[in-house]
């Protein structure tokens, strides 16, 4: 048995050690904010995550999570009810189009953001590696780029 926190919450898993975190989520715990998109750690739309750090949970092996904190895009909003700054700012600039991959954007964004509080544009391009078939890559640009806007007037 894998046991571990998920979006403060203490949850086990009793099948296949091996199976993918991505179907632990999505299948046993019901959390439909984790998307399926290519199975091989690629695309990014399946990011949460893992004590902090974004990681492709279609690659990462259930019991590899054993007594640590998992976080979906359904967790990472604080218990204040706030949006996270990530969420504002993909909802201020209208970042969406299919919506399918935004998921795990938010969540690369916000992992990437606590070590590049003030990123460029290339930090950006370099560092966070999700695809996004509709192409809204200027838009997710301008997000994350607002995000770290909102996150510092809030550490103000």
């Amino acid at each position: 048995m894998v046991s571990f926190r998920i979006n403060s919450e203490n949850v086990s898993f009793k099948g296949d050690p091996d199976t993918p975190l991505l179907w632990v989520i999505r299948d046993h715990l019901r959390l439909s904010g984790t998307k399926f998109g290519c199975g091989i750690g690629q695309c990014g739309a399946c990011t949460v995550h893992i004590d902090g750090a974004a990681r492709r949970s279609c690659m990462t092996p259930v019991a590899t999570i054993d007594g640590r904190d998992v976080t979906t895009i359904e967790g990472l909003a604080p218990s204040d009810g706030k949006l996270h700054p990530v969420q504002r700012a993909w909802l201020e600039h209208d970042v969406p189009q299919c919506g399918y991959c935004q998921a795990g954007q938010i969540m690369a964004a916000a992992d990437f953001l606590k070590r590049y509080p003030n990123p460029s544009d290339a930090d950006i391009d370099r560092n966070i590696t999700n695809i996004c078939r509709c192409g809204t890559y200027v838009r997710i640009r301008k997000a994350v780029h607002r995000a770290a806007e909102i996150a510092a007037g809030e550490k103000s």
